[in-house]
């Protein structure tokens, strides 16, 4: 073989050397092209993805301004805050004393809403249905 290859002309060898390289040339092009459009398919993911946590933290923000906007809210606030009171509404107020009697009942008295405590929500059920 290497007697078939000794008859080459030394302008032949040039031309295959430089085509090896044009080759090796165009492989390095054509991986580092591969490479970057890898790089730029990645932000363009990383991108979307921000884009859609921004527009859903817009939309959650959108929605909380309405809520703190509307008519129930402000009606809420002005009764915590102000006092407010609609007409037709009456404002009841537990002192502690009623307070600290409901927590007695809870802790073991033997109030109506507290005997039902210690059951689990199946007999709650039972209970409902069947009675004892």
């Amino acid at each position: 073989m290497s007697s078939r290859f000794s008859n080459t002309s030394s302008f032949t060898r040039i031309i295959i050397i430089v085509e090896f390289l044009l080759v090796s040339y165009l492989i390095y092009s054509l991986t580092k092209n591969v490479y970057n459009s890898y790089k730029i398919d990645t932000y363009i993911e990383t991108f979307r993805a921000e884009n859609e946590r921004i527009a859903q933290e817009n939309a959650q923000k959108n929605d909380d301004y309405l809520y703190f906007t509307s008519e129930e809210y402000i009606d809420k606030i002005a009764k915590q805050s102000l006092g407010l009171v609609n007409p037709g509404e009456e404002v009841i107020v537990l002192s502690e004393d009623v307070l600290s009697k409901n927590d007695e009942v809870l802790d073991g008295g033997t109030g109506e809403f507290a005997k039902d405590i210690g059951l689990s929500n199946a007999q709650k059920w039972w209970k409902f249905f069947f009675g004892n």
